[in-house]
């Protein structure tokens, strides 16, 4: 008889055939007519195909015969192909074997990030529980995700570090980027925690595996000298190559099934600022709509998405001190007073990185940057003296001071 692991163990004995008098005998057992129906009913439905275990004869539940080994293979395949969390959660309440295989290793550590994405207005102490079984698991997006939560949204500063740091060492290129942001900006710590060339070291390390904003990022530290010698026409070319990779992401099969991507022959500057709400819904923008190509903005990561609603339903409100990331896709606050730079043209937006800047820019900003000295002339005040020097480049990009 086979077992749900597979194995095998030899029959006994031969079950004992039921004669017509066994059961007439048991019938004699009761006082009634009605406790020898409810007897006869149930031994048929004992007796049914359904209900009958393998190996008793006549039926077999087919369900209680499947392997472990094979229901594993399903249910990890279901957590890392599934669309949201609620397709894999709903899988473990079906019943008591489902959630005991499903919360095993070999599954929580394939879980997809759509699977681990869990929205900011259901967190809860059961939803930490599983994210931290998947990080456990050694999934790296769970790494990923729940140090972010916890680094920037439950403020726990050195364990948030640790889960990112965990997932960069197994070559989460998010992970190091975001490591990045927290070493060029001195995040959880004071201005002087600063360390510049580390976060070159992890930017260049993220930009290897592919990851387009730690690429422009480190084309700006190059233009710059910032945290690195100073060098212009290397910069450019990582610049470039960020444009070129943003086309290619749309361009690569999964994206070229569906035609959101649109050329502009003759591109001109619309002179109002497009709603916010037009702008995600694909209007097409980033840094390719110079060349007249229009690109869709990128899907922010789950734990972007996670920590900007998270902010919002909490009413985060710039009387606190603490300014968020005016890029839409970022969600990132501050950890100290002044930690993020800021728009040295208008002084009213601010960002965690070069980054954020220039998406931001393309993509809302640059329709409604305005100059300090209309300000000033507005309020007649004397604003000149305050402004920092830079403006403009030759990318479009604003500088930031600190």
């Amino acid at each position: 008889m086979r077992t749900r692991r597979g194995l095998c163990y030899p029959r006994g004995a031969p079950p004992r055939v039921r004669s017509h008098k066994d059961d007439v005998g048991e019938l004699r057992l009761f006082q009634d007519k009605e406790e020898q129906s409810s007897f006869v009913s149930r031994k048929r439905l004992k007796k049914s195909p359904g209900n009958m275990v393998a190996g008793g004869g006549g039926g077999c539940d087919f369900f209680e015969s499947l392997p472990d080994d094979l229901l594993l293979c399903i249910l990890t395949k279901l957590s890392s192909t599934a669309a949201c969390p609620s397709d894999f959660i709903s899988v473990l309440i079906t019943c008591k074997r489902f959630h005991g295989l499903g919360l095993q290793s070999q599954v929580l550590s394939k879980a997809s990030p759509k699977a681990l994405a869990i929205r900011a207005k259901n967190w809860s102490d059961s939803a930490h529980r599983f994210l931290k079984q998947c990080a456990d698991a050694g999934n790296v997006e769970a790494l990923y995700i729940l140090g972010m939560i916890r680094f920037y949204c439950l403020q726990n500063r050195g364990s948030g570090a640790s889960l990112m740091a965990k997932a960069a060492i197994n070559s989460h290129a998010q992970a190091l980027y975001s490591l990045a942001v927290v070493q060029f900006n001195g995040s959880g710590g004071t201005k002087n925690d600063k360390d510049l060339r580390a976060g070159v070291a992890l930017c260049a390390r993220a930009a290897f595996l592919g990851h387009i904003d730690a690429l422009r990022e480190l084309g700006h530290c190059l233009q710059d000298g910032y945290g690195v010698r100073q060098n212009i026409l290397e910069g450019r070319r990582f610049l470039v190559q960020a444009n070129a990779r943003e086309l290619a992401a749309v361009l690569s099969p999964p994206a070229a099934a569906n035609p959101v991507l649109t050329w502009n022959l003759h591109p001109v500057p619309h002179p109002h600022p497009h709603p916010l709400s037009q702008n995600l819904s694909g209007s097409g923008c980033p840094l390719l709509s110079d060349y007249g190509c229009n690109v869709p903005a990128a899907e922010s990561h789950p734990a972007n998405r996670f920590m900007t609603d998270w902010f919002r339903e909490r009413g985060w409100s710039p009387g606190s001190g603490l300014r968020l990331c005016s890029h839409i896709g970022c969600g990132r606050p501050e950890t100290r007073k002044h930690e993020f730079r800021r728009c040295s043209v208008c002084g009213t937006v601010n960002y965690c990185s070069r980054a954020c800047q220039a998406l931001d820019w393309k993509f809302r900003h640059k329709a409604e940057c305005v100059p300090l000295e209309r300000w000033a002339d507005e309020e007649g005040e004397d604003a000149a003296g305050e402004q920092v020097n830079g403006g403009v480049d030759g990318d479009g990009l604003m500088a930031v001071d600190s």
